[in-house]
């Protein structure tokens, strides 16, 4: 692939015209062109500039071998086998919670689909949370019924009143949903995280939502996402794994976690 059909895709991958592309790096539209079609090279203020605003390295930018050819596969699940192998669970160990969640949650979430990934219904989200407290060997009525419901109130107008859960879920629910809080998302954050820190469930369920959006950064991300996204997750979820590693029936679930996202954490630093 050459530097412009490089500067084209990226353009194209990020939804901008020739002419917005030019604008943002202070050229003219004209210019944009010629690079894409190899009549001439940008100049090495340019090459940074387009770096930057494609989110490409330079490396990549320059090289002109092609990139492997790899075969791309989801890390999401079919939602019907994690419904069905939820419930089959909840009934065999009698967990009345869970198996109210699950119907609410799926009839909440219906025709909402996970941010910048395609044709992905919401519901995966939670469900995979679940089966993944359950993989950690966490059979717990009140872990699962908050992982099935974490996302209910701040996405769907839902009130934690209605929830079909005892006051410990929803209390955990209402701490990990930014609507119960006031004021913008990125002013709230520490005291969110601050009062998750005091409540065990929540701490628990936050951890593996983390490690479920990490693992799609890959999907759904722009490279600016990822590198605030992993900042973020140093700075306000390892606090929340030290939290959880007190609970005796939760500690197995932390070194899991701890694992999982600090692996997580350093593939994605060594790519940006």
């Amino acid at each position: 692939m050459t530097i412009g059909e490089k500067i084209a895709a990226a353009r194209k991958a990020h939804g901008l015209t020739q002419e917005k592309l030019a604008e943002k790096l202070n050229v003219t539209f004209q210019a944009v062109s010629t690079w894409e079609r190899n009549e001439s090279l940008p100049e090495t203020r340019n090459l940074m500039a387009l770096s930057q605003v494609l989110e490409i390295s330079l490396d990549d930018l320059l090289s002109e071998k092609d990139p492997p050819s790899w075969e791309l596969q989801s890390p999401t699940f079919s939602p019907e086998r994690m419904y069905t192998f939820i419930k089959a669970k909840a009934q065999a160990c009698g967990l009345k919670q869970t198996l109210a969640a699950l119907p609410f949650m799926r009839e909440k979430h219906q025709g909402q689909f996970r941010d910048g990934i395609a044709n992905i219904p919401y519901s995966v989200h939670p469900l995979t949370l679940a089966c993944h407290a359950l993989a950690m060997g966490i059979v717990d009525d009140d872990v699962l019924a908050t992982a099935l419901l974490h996302d209910v109130v701040e996405d769907t107008g839902t009130s934690p009143e209605e929830l079909p859960v005892n006051d410990k879920v929803r209390e955990a629910v209402c701490l990990v949903s930014y609507n119960t809080y006031e004021g913008k998302k990125s002013d709230i954050k520490p005291v969110y995280y601050a009062n998750i820190q005091k409540n065990p469930l929540a701490a628990l369920v936050k951890c593996i939502d983390r490690c479920n959006n990490l693992s799609c950064m890959a999907d759904g991300f722009t490279k600016s996402k990822m590198e605030t996204y992993v900042l973020q997750t140093e700075q306000y979820v390892f606090p929340l794994l030290d939290v959880i590693k007190e609970v005796p029936e939760y500690n197995n679930a932390a070194w899991l976690l701890r694992y999982q996202i600090i692996s997580l954490l350093e593939m994605a630093k060594r790519l940006l």
